[in-house]
C-alpha cells in the first residue's frame, strides 16, 4: 500500500453513464466520408508519445492497494526494455490539452518515475464505453481479488450502471454480481479499503465476516481499531482480513488454550472508554494491544484538536512525574 497516495492521483471517484456525451458527428458520405473514416481508423491505431503528468484520473476505482515488489519489477522491466505494452487514454472531456486514462495506471505511474514519456493508444470513448474497457482489460490481464471485483460492481451500480454492464465488464453472472454487492453493503465501503485486495480471501470467508458483523459479534469501527493496532506489516491485506474475522473472538473473556512449548500468551487487546469528567459522556475509545494503543475522539468540540497541540507538553510532564517518584523512593 505503500503507492496507495500516488495511486490516488490516476484513481477516479466513480464515472457515470451518460454524464459525458460526445456530441454526435454528422456522417460524411461518398469519397470524403470514405477518406475521413481512413483516418479515424489510422489515427485509433497510432501509438501516441503522452507526457505521464498530462494524464489524469478516468472511470473506476478497481485496485484496492498495489504491490511494492510488483511495481519496482514493472519500473525495473520498462527502464531496461523500454514500455511494450501501450497504455489507452481519452481526451479529457473538460482539458483539451489533457488526457484521462482508462487502464495502464502502474505503467504512467513508472513513466513518471523515470521521467520518460508514456507510449499511448487514444480513444474517443464515453463513460460507459470507458468502464467497459477498463473492466475487461483488468480480467484480462490481472486477476482482481474477490473483493477487488466486488469493490468495483459497487461502484458501477452507484454510478446507474445496469447488471447487464456489470456482467459485461467483469464476465460474470447476475447472481454472482448480486452476492458480491449484498457482501459490500454488509461490509461496508471503509472496512473494505481498510482491509485491501486480500487476495488469499474468496468470497465464502468475506460473507463470514459479514455475517459477523451483523449478528453484533463485532462492528467495522472495532475491526479498524483493532486492525490498526495488531496488523504487523503494512502491506500484508491478507493478514488484515485475518484480524478482522478474528475480531469477535479475540475480544471474547473466554482465554484461549496454548501449551508451554507455545510460550506465555500475548495479552489480549482491551477496550475502554473514557468518558468526561464533567459531562460523564465519552469523548474517547482506547484500544490496547501488546505493543501499541490506539486512541480514538469524535472530530467535534476541539478537544482532540488541543489534545494534539499539548501532547509533547503532556508526556514531559508525565516524565518529570515518573522522575519525581523515582527520587521519593
Amino acid at each position: 500500500m505503500a503507492r496507495k497516495n500516488l495511486l490516488e492521483g490516476l484513481m477516479a471517484e466513480g464515472a457515470k453513464p451518460a454524464d459525458i456525451t460526445p456530441a454526435a458527428k454528422r456522417p460524411l458520405k461518398g469519397a470524403i466520408g470514405a477518406v475521413s473514416q481512413s483516418i479515424e481508423a489510422l489515427k485509433a491505431r497510432a501509438l501516441l508519445d503522452i507526457d505521464p503528468f498530462l494524464i489524469d484520473a478516468g472511470g473506476l476505482q478497481d485496485r484496492l492497494e498495489t504491490d511494492d515488489g510488483e511495481d519496482a519489477a514493472l519500473l525495473a522491466s520498462i527502464r531496461d526494455y523500454g514500455q511494450q505494452v501501450p497504455v489507452l487514454v481519452r481526451p479529457h472531456p473538460e482539458d483539451p490539452e489533457r488526457y484521462q486514462i482508462v487502464y495502464g495506471r502502474r505503467r504512467v505511474l513508472a513513466m513518471r518515475d523515470l521521467g520518460k514519456p508514456v507510449k499511448a493508444l487514444l480513444r474517443e470513448l464515453d463513460d460507459s464505453a470507458l468502464v467497459m474497457a477498463q473492466g475487461q482489460e483488468n480480467n484480462a490481464r490481472r486477476g482482481l481479488s474477490f473483493i477487488e471485483k466486488a469493490n468495483f460492481a459497487a461502484q458501477m451500480r452507484d454510478g446507474g450502471y445496469d447488471r447487464t454492464a456489470i456482467c459485461d465488464a467483469l464476465a460474470i453472472d447476475k447472481t454472482v454480481v448480486s452476492r458480491m454487492l449484498q457482501i459490500v453493503e454488509r461490509i461496508g465501503s471503509e472496512l473494505i479499503n481498510t482491509i485491501g485486495a486480500a487476495p488469499a480471501v474468496g468470497r465464502d470467508r468475506w460473507n463470514a465476516l459479514a455475517g459477523k458483523l451483523e449478528a453484533g459479534d463485532t462492528d467495522a469501527e472495532t475491526i479498524i481499531e483493532m486492525i490498526a493496532v495488531k496488523a504487523t506489516s503494512e502491506n500484508d491485506s491478507n493478514e488484515r482480513f485475518e484480524i478482522a474475522i478474528r475480531t469477535g473472538d479475540e475480544l471474547d473473556p473466554v482465554t484461549p488454550k496454548h501449551t508451554d512449548v507455545d510460550g506465555p500468551p500475548k495479552p489480549r487487546a482491551s477496550r475502554r472508554t473514557i468518558m468526561g469528567a464533567v459531562s460523564g459522556a465519552p469523548i474517547a475509545k482506547a484500544m490496547l494491544g501488546h505493543d501499541k494503543v490506539v486512541l480514538t475522539l469524535p472530530r467535534e468540540g476541539g478537544f482532540e484538536d488541543w489534545l494534539v497541540e499539548h501532547l509533547s507538553d503532556l508526556h514531559q510532564h508525565w516524565v518529570q512525574t515518573q522522575t519525581d517518584d523515582e527520587h521519593e523512593q
